[in-house]
């Protein structure tokens, strides 16, 4: 029994492999100077390190010119990446995402694979998931631009939802955050559930990682702190349709920016109370899944900048939408929600605006261009009011 199913894992793994190819081969045959633009970012980081080159000074070369916007722990770690061949680099780091993705996968959809009639399913029901959520634009993304996010999303969702972890916990989330900010906000879910003993060690890991560069490059780690950070146009134009948080929606809207500042700040602390609190309540009714969706939404929508690739949390908002699998209705709204974030929906809009057709509104076309951010608003009330009701009807 056992050999069968450890030949089952190897057939899946060729399943994925074949089904997601053509993505891959898309992206790692496209024109040198277009392909893996981040994985670019993050090996040229590295390489400034090795140089002995200020790191926030560069810009990748032309016409991406690309500046490296993360902290300088990330560019410590991306000398690995640099002491690779670009060839090389590019393989592995496509690799290391599907890896990644497969660790999402196995934590978030752990209550249908580990279903008992399931049991001997579980190998191909696991493939049809990797197979899904490769597909989403989210997560298409990640392998465009060699993208970090499913990364990160994989580190806070094993910190969270192993079991009995053989690392301490908190350890994984507070890396994350060194790496890249956004994953603070589980430290802030550690502290309204009380979770005391992971918060300290997540943010222990997040101060021993953040001040190890001030004593191994000062300078660099005095240029992103004091510097680097407070100028968020060095993650590219902030209005552009890509950027679907809160902000980014709001300055689409192009009304003053002391009135954009408010309304975002208000709408921020509103969203925050919200999600934070159904996060909590969630933790407390024994749904550590569905905390971390909402939470994972909640470093999407309250960044002053977050991408469409910085949505990979829709991978585990499915699993918390899915549960056990046994809601025939919640199977629906995961289908429904897993073919609208698989859709390039934002791009309708800009295409709806540019066109300017007679009849239809350009507020129709605004609305749609912020499709995915709006539909990360929807699924933070979808978690927090709508499935604690399905859950008592199951």
């Amino acid at each position: 029994m056992r050999r069968r199913q450890w030949w089952a894992w190897v057939l899946v793994v060729l399943v994925v492999a074949v089904a997601v190819a053509p993505l891959v081969y898309t992206w790692l045959t496209n024109p040198d100077d277009q392909r893996l633009v981040d994985l670019d970012v993050y090996r040229t980081g590295g390489q400034m390190l090795l140089d002995g080159r200020p790191v926030y000074d560069y810009h990748t070369p032309a016409p991406q010119l690309l500046p490296f916007t993360y902290p300088p722990v990330a560019a410590m770690l991306a000398v690995l990446l640099a002491m690779m061949s670009w060839e090389t680099a590019q393989w592995v780091w496509t690799a290391g995402i599907f890896v990644a993705l497969a660790v999402t996968v196995g934590f978030s959809f752990r209550q249908v694979l580990g279903r008992e009639s399931l049991r001997k399913y579980t190998p191909w029901l696991f493939a049809l998931l990797m197979i899904l959520c490769t597909y989403l634009m989210p997560i298409r993304d990640q392998v465009r631009f060699g993208q970090v996010d499913i990364l990160l999303v994989s580190l806070c969702v094993a910190d969270c939802l192993a079991r009995r972890p053989w690392w301490p916990r908190g350890f994984l989330i507070g890396l994350a955050t060194a790496v890249k900010l956004t994953p603070g906000v589980f430290l802030i879910y550690l502290l309204v559930t009380r979770q005391w003993r992971t918060f300290f060690m997540a943010s222990f890991t997040t101060a021993v990682l953040t001040l190890l560069p001030f004593a191994v490059i000062p300078q660099d780690a005095a240029d992103f702190w004091f510097s680097a950070l407070l100028d968020s146009e060095r993650l590219g134009s902030n209005a552009a349709t890509t950027n679907q948080s809160i902000r980014g929606m709001l300055i689409r809207l192009y009304l003053p920016d002391l009135l954009t500042s408010v309304i975002w700040l208000a709408i921020v602390a509103a969203v925050a109370w919200y999600g934070f609190r159904g996060a909590r309540e969630a933790y407390r009714a024994g749904d550590s899944l569905t905390a971390v969706a909402l939470v994972g939404l909640m470093a999407v929508l309250l960044s002053p900048v977050a991408w469409i690739h910085h949505l990979a949390w829709v991978v585990v908002v499915l699993a918390a939408i899915v549960g056990d699998g046994r809601d025939p209705v919640r199977l629906r709204v995961a289908a429904g929600v897993w073919l609208y974030y698989v859709l390039t929906i934002p791009w309708w809009g800009v295409s709806l605006i540019a066109a300017g057709i007679p009849g239809v509104s350009p507020v129709l076309g605004k609305i749609v261009q912020n499709g995915f951010g709006l539909g990360a608003l929807a699924l933070v009330w979808l978690l927090v009011s709508w499935i604690p009701k399905r859950r008592t009807i199951a």
